[in-house]
């Protein structure tokens, strides 16, 4: 369990939407009623009973897709009590996806197995091996040895609604085949730390430690969704789990049968949200889009044109509401793919076509350094010179040059705003710092009162800030 999540599963429903209708409605009647009025309004239980039956009906047709899988992997430097325990076992669910024994499940549950066994519906035990595994998106594929098995057809998770009825099937404390029931109480669920892309299915079903894996289903029985994980601060469940849409996780499923790995493209920016404060100061009238903080050289980002403080509006036609957005977009779409980037640029729109790359690894952390010079406090921080010796303890180019924040005063608009010593300033207002004598210069006709934008940039990275007073 990391920050209060443990990864885990569910599904979904959707075809016997006026039949469930129905039965709340005849619900709703009868509660209305007295006691002997009960018994003289028989029928309106009927629509309540048939769509009782038709979700049961749905469930046993899909349970025979859903399967138990049990891992085992070696322990590696093991102390204490289980020292001599050469393995550890765990369990999650899956669905079988092909009728030729391809299973869709987590990455978390089968990724670093040793050993993967398969429970059937009808509790026959196979072997299963990896086919291939995707840990920026907690999805994996396995396979046992069959024919004509039953085969859990996938739905669009684009289509689904808040507020539809959702079924999770999975093996919670490992007993099989438990069926849960809840809706879907929200999509599009980013930031929650568990897989590197993330565009989650919230739902208020039941799911628990073993649910993993396991097919989230909508109504007419089709996978909508891939049970990932629960927020809890029990370990049990509390009426939030997540779901990776069936879209995602298809994508990643063909790429892992086809290829064995996924190929993601890549831009080579630095991103990050509008704010209603940047939007603002970017000439815009809505907080939505990806502001691009940086481009990096020779990348298919460069090469198209994109420079910092471009505003990236859509990809394909497909609107970017955040950076997050963006992200899933470019990941998406092939390494070699061509796009069209809609953006504003200096508040003009214009439009730039980009051949994407394959996306590298991502660099490692650097720890921040703080000093103790005071702050200025019309600002509330202090800068100086980045020398030889700070870049290389800050993590920078030991040739870089530039001014890096060395003290910021607690409690002033810019910590409220993140800006923090070990951070380098390269702009003020749009205009380049590369200098102390630059800075000195921009912040003379710069005034919080009216708001000043800051380019800002650490080894991971660049973002725009925009420091205003209260």
């Amino acid at each position: 369990m990391q920050n209060h999540f443990l990864v885990h599963g569910k599904l979904v429903f959707r075809s016997y939407q006026l039949k469930l209708l129905a039965l709340l409605g005849g619900l709703l009647i009868l509660l209305m009623t007295t006691a002997p009025a009960w018994s003289e309004s028989k029928p309106f239980m009927d629509p309540l009973i048939q769509a009782s039956k038709a979700r049961a009906e749905l469930v046993q047709s899909v349970q025979q897709s859903v399967v138990h899988i049990k891992v085992e992997q070696k322990l590696v430097n093991v102390r204490g009590p289980f020292q001599n325990r050469p393995r550890q076992e765990g369990s999650g669910s899956g669905a079988i996806v092909r009728s030729d024994g391809y299973i869709l499940t987590n990455h978390h549950v089968v990724g670093e197995a040793d050993k993967i066994t398969v429970q059937l519906y009808d509790g026959q035990e196979l072997k299963a091996y990896l086919v291939g595994t995707d840990p920026a998106t907690d999805i994996s594929v396995i396979k046992i040895e069959g024919k004509n098995m039953p085969v859990l057809q996938m739905g669009d998770s684009d289509n689904i609604l808040v507020g539809e009825s959702v079924i999770a099937i999975g093996n919670p404390f490992g007993l099989s085949h438990t069926v849960t029931f809840g809706i879907v109480s929200a999509k599009g669920r980013t930031g929650m730390g568990i897989a590197e892309y993330e565009d989650f299915i919230q739902t208020d079903a039941a799911i628990n430690p073993g649910n993993s894996g396991g097919p989230l289903v909508d109504l007419e029985g089709k996978i909508v969704g891939v049970n990932t994980a629960i927020f809890s601060r029990s370990g049990g469940y509390q009426g939030i789990g997540f779901a990776v849409p069936i879209n995602m996780a298809r994508r990643v499923m063909n790429e892992l049968i086809e290829n064995g790995q996924v190929s993601r493209g890549w831009l080579g920016v630095g991103i990050q949200d509008m704010t209603p404060e940047l939007a603002k100061a970017f000439g815009l009238d809505q907080a939505k889009g990806s502001l691009v903080t940086g481009v990096m050289p020779g990348t298919p980002a460069e090469k198209a044109g994109l420079q910092k403080g471009d505003v990236i509006l859509r990809l394909n036609g497909n609107t970017i509401e955040n950076s997050n957005g963006l992200r899933n977009l470019v990941a998406e779409a092939r390494a070699d793919a061509k796009v069209d980037l809609d953006l504003v640029r200096n508040k003009v729109p214009m439009t730039l076509s980009v051949r994407l790359d394959e996306r590298p690894k991502q660099p490692g952390q650097a720890d921040v350094y703080s000093s103790t010079k005071s702050p200025s406090p019309e600002l509330g921080f202090a800068v100086q010179e980045l020398t030889p010796e700070m870049a290389q303890r800050l993590g920078y180019e030991t040739t870089q040059s530039g001014i890096v924040i060395t003290d910021v005063k607690p409690d002033s608009p810019s910590f409220n705003k993140g800006l923090r010593a070990g951070m380098m300033i390269v702009e003020m207002n749009r205009q380049s710092i590369n200098s102390v004598a630059d800075f000195q210069r921009a912040a003379r006709d710069a005034s919080t009162e009216d708001g000043i934008l800051l380019l800002v940039s650490t080894p991971q990275g660049s973002q725009y800030l925009f420091l205003q007073a209260d």
